[in-house]
């Protein structure tokens, strides 16, 4: 079916206090995956590729892009194209011509101020072309290349009055806020700030999105939803079960040569891993 705008799938879950799940695609394996999973759950879904997957495919976005935005059209789920994790301006505008309905655009690393103003400025961009934008506040941690960091640190959470300072000097359509959960976490031991969330809730006029959900335990998550958090990303987790699919694979069959053989399993064990954590949407 036509790709879903990402806008479109989190005002809806806006609207009826549910979550919709979005999952970072690295391969087209992982696209497959997302788009089967999707379908098995009876659920829509968003793929997500971020600046990092751009970068691993050679700083070149429009080949990763076109297999995605292809393997969703083909699926019978509703599904929608974003770009994660953009902190390159020129990237952010590769956006519309390759497809996306959505940016992450991502200046959390800078000062309150120069954030405001870089954040501001990709929504203006945006907006004229019909892109919805979401932000970040507050350090979620965890992305590659940071330092480790504690979530649960004094000043790493987000701040109710200074998001809601923040959306009205951005105009931003979504924010990712920091309530206790890191990115790149392999094991699900992240317990959130569930005042924190309906805090937020309460103090911002836009949809709450949870990063690093990947170490969120599946009770956290439905919590997570019934605060107030409407989109979900999901990566690491998808990584974990690939990984491990393809170790026991290799294993049981050290001397095999054939990628198909392992990347079955591995992509098998990502969508299951994809409709489990629809499951959790509410």
């Amino acid at each position: 079916m036509p790709l879903v705008s990402t806008g479109e799938l989190v005002s809806a879950a806006q609207a009826d206090r549910h979550g919709i799940a979005a999952f970072n695609v690295i391969t087209l394996e992982h696209a497959e995956a997302i788009a089967a999973g999707a379908e098995r759950a009876g659920a829509p879904a968003i793929l997500q590729i971020s600046e990092n997957a751009v970068k691993f495919h050679g700083g070149r976005l429009s080949a990763i892009a076109a297999a995605t935005a292809a393997v969703a059209r083909a699926s019978s789920a509703p599904l929608a194209l974003h770009l994660d994790h953009v902190e390159s301006v020129d990237l952010l505008h590769q956006a519309h011509a390759e497809g996306f309905g959505s940016v992450m655009f991502d200046a959390s690393k800078l000062p309150y101020e120069q954030n405001v103003q870089a954040t501001a400025d990709a929504v203006a961009w945006g907006h004229e072309r019909g892109i919805w934008i979401e932000a970040e506040l507050g350090k979620v941690g965890g992305k590659e290349g940071e330092a480790p960091l504690d979530a649960h640190a004094p000043g790493v959470r987000t701040d109710p009055a200074e998001a809601a300072a923040y959306v009205a000097a951005t105009g931003v359509d979504a924010l990712a806020v920091a309530v206790g959960s890191s990115h790149a976490m392999t094991e699900r031991t992240a317990a959130l700030d569930h005042a924190l969330i309906g805090q937020l809730r309460d103090a911002v006029t836009v949809p709450l999105v949870l990063h690093g959900s990947s170490g969120v335990p599946d009770d956290e998550i439905r919590q997570a939803v019934a605060s107030g958090m409407r989109k979900i990303n999901v990566g690491t987790a998808l990584n974990t079960a690939f990984t491990g699919a393809v170790r026991a694979y290799l294993a049981e069959n050290p001397t095999g040569v054939d990628p198909r053989k392992y990347l079955v399993p591995g992509r098998e064990a990502m969508a299951a891993t994809v409709a489990g954590f629809l499951a959790l949407m509410g």
